[in-house]
Formats: structure tokens, sequence, C-alpha cells
């Protein structure tokens, strides 16, 4: 392996970086996984290439400095969406990990893996090997379980899922209150059943965050063979005829390439990995033309197919309770807090603010939960790009997240420019089913908030307020307030249908030695949050990249 260099001849010169046997495009939750698994018996070299720095922000290892990352564009790629119709033409801010690790690194590290039928049901739709029995051992494998391994939980593996650092009391209320609602305790949202009300689990070690990076890369990092390049964005894929050969990546220090034996592996995330792809001349060559992009194959599925969960929030002061209101308010606190953490790894800091939730159904006909009600221990006046606002008072939040909807959008090339932001459309709240879904849930987080545990704290609902009651008032707010959950997933969709990016084993359909691996090859979103997912598609990812080698 040769090491990139400064070219003194100009920006425009392309320095040689070597060649690899795999190149793995994209440090997040899926490719650190990659990375690392190629890498691990040291007969491969592996070069990862991650266009954001490393993860040594501070804040990002302290669970609850997500906040502090939340709008930082050193380490966050700050995307936002195109106006959106069905939501007052809103655009809908979009953070995404710009570091090592990922949105692993800044997130809510909440650990949730869906259902056993998100992934039978992709099995129906021609992925063979990602029904549930296929992908368990993959999680299991990723998981080192603070309780310990069962049949659904593994023990040993990289991924630290711990319990909460400390019971709030306002999110044991909130269970309480479900449970008074008439839905039932669940002490493992991973386990045999999804469905009801508890503590949720989260991929922190010893009170810090274990991103994918801490997870994979940290016990790699001293690997000969593996090769990790910081600040390296990947400007396009090099062909040979139909087949992935190397990778072109701009540095601080100029252009380079680097060339690839056996593969590449795409694992830019559902926004990246599709712009990646197309600005090398794979995707709807129509689009493609129109922004001037030479097309290599037509593949109108590229880009396609996009998905997110979709929510909105309920506010409501309370007394008699801590929140994180507080802290955001006061100078003094945030110094106790700070120091309470440094020294003893214990206090508020330890921990996210997402606590508790519930997993119900909008319709009592359907077989699995298709909403998910998080308790958030704050309230805010604005969550958008310009950072983080909360009430300037005690307060918490109910969110129905609506797991399954219908609408479907897509992610696109502004220009043939590989460093500008892609054009990303959601088209949520299109459906009947995508309305009374969401509604059912804003009504059944008033119905939590009134139950006696959490009415012994609540003092009033905030947002959107007691005067927006009726049906049509409620869905005018959810338009003028509720966003895509950040959890993109679908755009380079897994099947064997002509709209299919990449066959069951992730291969780039009609491309020799391409893969795609992270949330974008999902062909329908999972119901819960998606980096424990990702992350075993990036474990399922290598171990077939390293059977065909073999």
């Amino acid at each position: 392996m040769r090491n990139c260099t400064h070219n003194q001849k100009g920006r425009n010169a392309v320095t040689d970086a070597g060649e690899y046997d795999f190149i793995v495009l994209g440090a997040g939750s899926a490719g650190c996984a990659v990375a690392g698994r190629l890498s691990e018996s040291g007969r491969y070299r592996v070069l990862l290439l991650e266009a954001g720095p490393a993860d040594t922000n501070p804040w990002i290892h302290i669970p609850l400095g997500y906040t502090k990352v939340f709008t930082n564009p050193q380490v966050n790629w700050m995307f936002e969406s195109e106006p959106e119709p069905t939501l007052n033409n809103r655009t809908l801010y979009q953070p995404r990990g710009k570091v090592l690790g990922g949105t692993s690194s800044i997130n809510g590290t909440v650990y949730m893996r869906g259902v056993p039928a998100d992934y039978d049901a992709w099995r129906q739709r021609g992925c063979e090997g990602w029904d549930w029995d296929n992908v368990l051992p993959f999680f299991r494998k990723a998981e080192n379980q603070e309780r310990g391994a069962d049949e659904y939980h593994g023990a040993g593996g990289p991924l630290n899922v711990s319990d909460i650092p400390h019971e709030w009391p306002l999110a044991k209320a909130m269970i309480e209150a479900a449970v008074q609602c008439g839905i039932p305790r669940n002490p493992d949202f991973n386990g045999p059943t999804q469905e009801g009300a508890g503590f949720y689990q989260f991929t922190v070690n010893n009170k810090r965050r274990w991103s994918a990076a801490r997870a994979y890369l940290g016990p790699a990092k001293g690997r000969a063979n593996l090769r990790i390049v910081t600040e390296a964005h990947t400007t396009r894929i090099l062909f040979d005829g139909a087949r992935a050969t190397g990778v072109e990546f701009r540095t601080p220090s100029g252009l380079s390439r680097a060339r690839a034996g056996r593969e590449i592996i795409v694992s830019g995330g559902a926004f990246g990995s599709p712009q990646i792809l197309q600005v090398s001349g794979l995707g709807p060559a129509e689009h493609l033309q129109s922004v001037g992009v030479a097309v290599v194959r037509d593949m109108p599925g590229v880009g396609s197919n996009l998905q997110d969960h979709f929510n909105t929030y309920l506010s409501f002061r309370c007394r008699d309770a801590a929140t994180l209101n507080e802290l955001a308010g006061s100078l003094p606190k945030r110094l106790v807090a700070g120091a309470q953490y440094a020294l003893t790894r214990s206090g508020t800091l330890t921990g996210t603010g997402i606590y508790a939730g519930a997993f119900v159904r909008s319709d009592p006909r359907l077989e699995n939960p298709d909403l998910q009600i998080n308790m958030f221990s704050w309230s805010t006046q604005e969550r958008k790009r310009t950072g983080i606002v909360a009430h300037p008072f005690p307060a918490y939040t109910l969110s129905p997240v609506h797991l399954h909807p219908e609408g479907r959008g897509s992610v696109r090339l502004k220009s043939a420019d590989p460093l500008a932001p892609p054009a990303i459309r959601f088209n949520q709240l299109k459906t009947d089913y995508d309305i009374s879904a969401i509604l059912y849930g804003m009504k059944l987080c008033r119905k939590l908030a009134a139950a006696p545990a959490l009415a012994a704290y609540t003092v009033e609902e905030v947002l959107p307020g007691p005067k927006v009651a009726t049906d049509e008032e409620l869905l005018e707010d959810v338009r003028a307030r509720a966003v895509a959950n950040y959890h993109p997933v679908g755009t380079c969709r897994m099947g064997r249908g002509p709209d299919c990016v990449v066959d069951p084993r992730l291969r780039v359909h009609g491309i020799a030695g391409l893969r795609v691996a992270d949330a974008s090859i999902m062909p329908t979103i999972v119901a819960g949050n998606t980096n424990a997912p990702s992350i075993m598609i990036g474990e399922k990812c290598a171990a077939m990249a390293l059977e065909d080698a073999a």
C-alpha cells in the first residue's frame, strides 16, 4: 500500500493512493462494521474512506453531548430537504453524521431492531437470506448485551448495549401511565415481543457513547492491513466497462485515486450512497443527463424509494420533576452536571434524556405495532438547523412516531458536483392511513398525559395546546410542525425487480465488484430506530464479501 502524498502540481492533479483488496466508502454504522470485519483476519488489505474527521470531539462520547453536535457542521452534514408540499412547503432539517462512526456518533443511542415480521417481509419481496432467522445471528454476533446472552441477544460482540443509567421519575411515570391506559409492560423491546411500554436500551459503555467507530474501528486501528483516511470525500467510482475498479476522492491535500482488486463497498447512508452512485453514472439516465453526468448504467431505482418514520411532538409543562429544560437554562447547573460527569461518571450527562417509550397499534386489526411513543425529558420551542431552543420552564415531551408511513420520496442530484448536497424529498403524509395513524398517536399521547401516573406531574399541555382539539385542527398542526424522524432508508433498494439497486448479496445489479451496505438497501423501513439494523447489514455484508472472496 502506498500513502497519499501532497502533489505540488496543483489541486487538480491526482495522487496514486495505491491498491487494496476492498475499499469501503463511508465510516458510518454499516461501514465501520464492514471495514472492521473485512480486516479482522489480516488477510485482506482494506481502505476505509470517511468524508468527515476523526471522532475526537469530546461531545461525541458523552451521551447527552449529542445535543451539542446536532447542528455542528464539523461533524454533521446538516442536510435540508426540499420544500414538502404536504407539510405547508416546509423544509425538514436532516442531521447526519459526518465523522468516524457516522450518525452512530451523533444520535440518541437507542438500540432497537424492529420486529421479525419486518425482515420476513423482505424475504417475501425476493430478498432471500434476509428473513428474521437469517438476520438474528448477525444481530447477536454484533452485540455485547449487558444482561447477558440468550436466544435473542449476544454477548462478547463489539457493540455494547446497556440499560438506562438511572430511572428518571418522569420516565417511570410514563410507563405506569401506559399500563393504566391498557398497554402492557415490556422489559425488552428486542425480545420475544415489541408491543408494550418500558425502558429503552442504549449503545453506551461505562456511561460513554459506544458508536460503531468505537465498536469496530477501536480494535482495528492498529491493524497493518487497514488504512483509515478521514476528510476524504469520495467524488466518484471508477469503472472498466461494467466493473468497478477504483475510486476517486478529495482530501485537504488534493485529489487521489485508489484501486480495488476485489470490491468497492458503498456505505454512505440513505442520502450519501445514492448520491455517490449517481455522480458516478449509476442512476436514472434522464436525470443524470439533465445535470451533466455521463451515464454508465441506467438504474431508475437509485435514489428512489426513500422512506423515513414520521413524527410530531406534544409538550407538557410539569412540576415536582427535574427535566433537561432546567439544565439548558442554567449555566451553574450545566457546570455542576459537567463536573459530576467528569469526576464520577454520573448524573444528567450519562443519558440522552430519551429513556422510555411504548409500541402500540393504531388499529387493533394490525398484527404488529405501527406507532412508537417516545418520551423525552425535555421540551423545545425550536429544534431545527439553527439549533435547539428549550422551553424556559420544566416540561416533558411525548412524541408519536409512525413506523410504517406509505409515502415514498427520493434523493437526486442538484448538480454534477459531488461536494454539493443532494435534493431530498420525503412526500410524507400522502395517504389516509398516514394521517389516521399520526392522529391516533397524538390522541394517545394526550391520554397518557391525563393518566394518573403522569397527571400527578402535568400542569398543562404546551404544544400544540388544548385549543387544538378536532381532527382537522390536529392535522393542520401536524402539517405545521411534524418532521421526518432521522431514520432515512430505502434509496438503494435490495431485491430482484427492475426498480431494485442491489441483489440479496448486496451486489449492484449489472456492475461487478460493487456492493452497497447501509440502511439504503432496506426494501421497507423497520419498526424502530435504524442504527442497530444498519450495523447488522454491515456485519452480514462483510460475511458475504468474505465468503465470495474465499
